[in-house]
């Protein structure tokens, strides 16, 4: 059986890592051996902060309702346990965007759940 090299297939797969580290500074950047381990670190922390994502985007729109709430004389918590209480199913996330683009809507709906805390 003859040898096989594997010639184009390496220089493609070479490539195909190098491509992916290309903008990386010192030897991580040019050379393969620490291409390999870049890309896979790369890789490594991507995945992390695509989750770490979800997490700060929460914690942003818990942040702007909190803001909201507070101008209109309810605390963040007692206006989640008010909405719960009044069956509003809004989300944190279309809740913030609500507060920032339509204050008018957010006021009702803060009306709404102080009126179920009340009861």
């Amino acid at each position: 059986m003859p040898r096989v090299r594997k010639g184009a297939a390496r220089h493609h797969a070479k490539k195909r890592i190098l491509k992916k580290v290309k903008g990386h500074r010192g030897p991580s950047g040019h050379l393969y051996r620490s291409a390999k381990e870049a890309a896979k670190q790369s890789a490594v922390n991507a995945r992390i902060d695509r989750k770490r994502r979800k997490r700060d985007l929460r914690g942003l729109w818990i942040i702007r309702l909190s803001a909201a709430c507070r101008q209109r004389g309810i605390r963040y918590s007692q206006f989640i346990n008010g909405c719960k209480k009044a069956n509003i199913q809004l989300n944190r996330k279309i809740l913030s965007e609500i507060a920032a683009s339509d204050s008018t809507a957010f006021d009702a709906i803060v009306e709404t759940a102080k009126k179920a805390l009340s009861v």
